[in-house]
């Protein structure tokens, strides 16, 4: 693990595998109270794109894993998580990259690649038809309930506010997550539309087939041009670990 000094001071944790080769590096980006080892090393996405021979980096976005946690929202935000991804991109010096964000970080990545033209392949995953009028977003929706429920005094707190609130309250305790700092984000979301349609790389929009967050792949596809949309097996939680997940992205990215 390396980090870097974001603009605004906070530190952000990084990691690399694997070795340089043909193809451009890929970088990933995790979700919401999930971190880059979590979301992507433990289900194995990692190896199998290293076996496949890329050279692969993550980021544990502010707030979450390794990285600084402050408690202020003011200093969270997607489009803030997607200034810290281009920074990410310089440190790594190269000129072009292969990118892919599941959940919150297919939100940074899609912010992202309406900003920086070195992504020339992208894939957004765990989101759908809400994103294309954000505010329609299930995510952005329950995102007040989520930042209340985190915030809470004790779990059984968190329960009263719903079964989103309570999901996320439980997945953030699993993994030890800082819940202020979780909080800060739900309270900070992104909920301005995103301007899909200047996006100019290679795009696949991946989703569960049960996945309620990410409802209506197909509309987000429809909205970046020339996107493709792929729906496998699985719901927003468990579609990650699965051999199909991670074969999507190798595929695509070969």
């Amino acid at each position: 693990m390396k980090s870097f000094r974001a603009a605004d001071g906070v530190e952000i944790a990084t990691y690399e595998w694997g070795q340089p080769g043909a193809l451009p590096p890929v970088v990933l980006h995790h979700g919401f109270a999930a971190s880059a080892r979590a979301n992507w090393e433990a289900p194995g996405v990692v190896d199998a794109l290293v076996s496949a021979g890329r050279h692969v980096y993550a980021l544990d976005a502010r707030g979450h894993g390794a990285s600084g946690k402050p408690h202020d929202p003011a200093v969270y935000g997607e489009t803030i998580m997607a200034r810290d991804l281009m920074q990410f991109f310089d440190e790594i010096g190269a000129r072009d990259f292969h990118l892919a964000g599941y959940s919150m970080g297919g939100i940074v990545a899609l912010v992202t690649a309406t900003k920086d033209k070195r992504i020339s392949r992208l894939i957004a995953g765990g989101i759908g038809g809400g994103v294309v009028n954000l505010g329609k977003d299930p995510r952005v929706q329950s995102m007040g309930a989520i930042a209340d429920g985190l915030m809470a005094a004790t779990s059984a707190a968190a329960e009263k506010l719903g079964p989103m609130a309570s999901m996320f309250r439980k997945f953030a305790e699993g993994t030890g997550s800082d819940l202020m700092a979780l909080g800060a984000q739900a309270r900070a979301g992104l909920r301005t539309p995103i301007a899909l349609e200047t996006i100019t790389a290679k795009t696949l929009v991946l989703a569960g087939d049960t996945d309620m967050l990410a409802s209506q792949p197909e509309k987000l596809a429809a909205a970046i041009p020339g996107a493709e949309v792929k729906v496998i097996a699985g719901d927003h939680m468990r579609v990650v670990g699965t051999a199909a997940f991670r074969s999507a992205i190798v595929q695509f990215f070969a």
